[in-house]
């Protein structure tokens, strides 16, 4: 069989070009050209043909007239989801594995996105759903000690050790499982594109064909794409928008706890998050991940403030720890883990303008406790609360949460669902909440009492006297 004419196409611009080169001529870019499959060429009708259906030529080339049916008339109803067991994992799918769907699923190397696939293959293998795991990294003896560790029995799961695209479509086809797990997108490849495994063209590719396999058989596909040094899947963006589900493993190698995160969802809500805890075993779905990252707080330390971040439709406590240290030399350095380096600068010359807060001569050191990423603005007020404890050297009430953002002018403003985020701070026995004056509920939860407070320096003033 003749082999599909090939194009190459720039991942920043979608310039097409007829051969590869190492500079795209539309956008100026270096080595972003991929190769991918080119479209056939289609018959074109004549004008004359076109004219006798009521169209011009162009309207009508390379296509034929489809009944287009209206939303009404569509019969069918939502499909019922797989519950893995995992109730994590089922609650960032939106409530479980839905049939038919293509699920991504990123992460850095060694994080245990394979240990928990495989982990979600064997429940479903033990509930009676016919599973087929794709190893195109490792050998099947390999998969097989992992499998080994783990608390589940995953000896009944069918294992096929290839990269062929052609090979793996026509096994899944043949056995018809309900649930493939490709492990991962960039060791396949295909027979009708030259380029290697990993590639543009032959993930783009490989990536269109396996969510047409998922729609057509109805088997669930999950993909294990890898993540690139700038923290992004690798191979191009479009591969997000092929796929129905964009999950993110994430966590520190040097922490027992992973987080899941969804990007995209067409099933269910985004930015829904999942806390695991990797034992021997694998991995452990932790129920209440406020308690997890609020564990080893210390009550006596400077520094340290509570904030709530509301990770999609779930309140989640986390710890902020600051420290401001007289700079030993040179230009004064702001260190920031799990928090935007510009928004701290920010608070800083807010801090100093507004409050009267000095840092340039101190070294600044902020982290965001658990591995979390603080992106909201709502975790505004307890970066300022736990900066100017540093620099006063005085602990904040411990039983004390901080909620609102900082502006410019030093005013504090309300953030979104403030009732959802005091009741989680009060099940974690939280006592005092610093809103914004504007922001405080007119219901608050038992046994927690919302302060509203209009300025940083008004905050100051009241946790740290004149």
């Amino acid at each position: 069989m003749a082999k599909a004419k090939t194009v190459y196409r720039c991942t920043e611009c979608g310039a097409e070009h007829s051969k590869w080169q190492g500079r795209c001529d539309g956008c100026g870019e270096w080595n972003t050209l991929g190769e991918e499959v080119a479209a056939r060429p289609v018959p074109t009708k004549s004008a004359g043909a076109a004219r006798r259906l009521g169209g011009s030529a162009a309207m009508g080339d390379g296509g034929s007239v489809a009944v287009a049916p209206r939303l009404a008339e569509i019969r069918g109803s939502e499909r019922e989801r797989w519950s893995t067991g995992l109730g994590e994992f089922d609650f960032v799918l939106g409530g479980g594995i839905v049939p038919g769907s293509m699920v991504l699923v990123g992460g850095e190397p060694g994080i245990g996105k394979s240990t928990l696939l495989l982990q979600i293959a064997a429940r479903l293998q033990g509930g009676g759903r016919s599973t087929l795991y794709v190893s195109g990294e490792e050998s099947p003896l390999q998969v097989k000690l992992r499998a080994d560790r783990l608390d589940e029995r995953a000896g009944d799961v069918a294992l096929l050790s290839e990269t062929l695209l052609e090979t793996i479509i026509a096994t899944g086809t043949a056995s018809a499982p309900e649930l493939m797990i490709v492990d991962s997108v960039q060791t396949v490849f295909t027979q009708d594109l030259e380029g290697a495994p990993g590639n543009v063209g032959q993930v783009r590719e490989c990536a269109a064909r396996l969510m047409r396999f998922a729609k057509e058989t109805g088997t669930a596909v999950f993909v294990v794409g890898h993540v690139t040094k700038g923290g992004g899947i690798a191979g191009p963006k479009t591969l997000e928008h092929i796929v129905d589900t964009v999950l993110y493993f994430e966590g520190e190698s040097t922490l027992d706890h992973r987080v899941l995160r969804a990007t995209k969802n067409r099933f269910g809500s985004v930015d829904e998050i999942g806390v695991f805890r990797m034992t021997q075993g694998g991995l452990v779905a932790v129920e209440n991940p406020s308690e997890l990252f609020l564990g080893d707080r210390l009550s006596t330390a400077s520094g340290s403030a509570v904030t709530a971040l509301l990770e999609g439709t779930r309140p989640v406590l986390v710890e902020i720890q600051a420290l401001a240290a007289k700079a030993g030399y040179g230009t004064p350095q702001r260190v920031a883990t799990g928090y935007d380096g510009r928004r701290l600068a920010l608070l800083l010359a807010v801090l100093d303008k507004r409050a009267g807060l000095a840092f340039s001569q101190l070294d600044v050191f902020l982290n965001v406790v658990g591995g979390m990423r603080l992106g909201e603005p709502a975790g505004d007020l307890a970066v300022a609360a736990a900066l100017a404890s540093s620099v006063y050297d005085r602990a904040l009430p411990r039983e004390a949460v901080f909620l609102g953002e900082v502006g410019l002018g030093g005013e504090i403003r309300p953030v979104s669902q403030n009732e959802r985020r005091l009741g989680e701070a009060a099940k974690m026995g939280m006592t005092t909440a610093y809103v914004a004056e504007r922001g405080v509920p007119k219901r608050t939860p038992p046994g927690i009492r919302a302060v509203g407070v209009r300025t940083i320096r008004e905050l100051f003033e009241r946790i740290f006297g004149g």
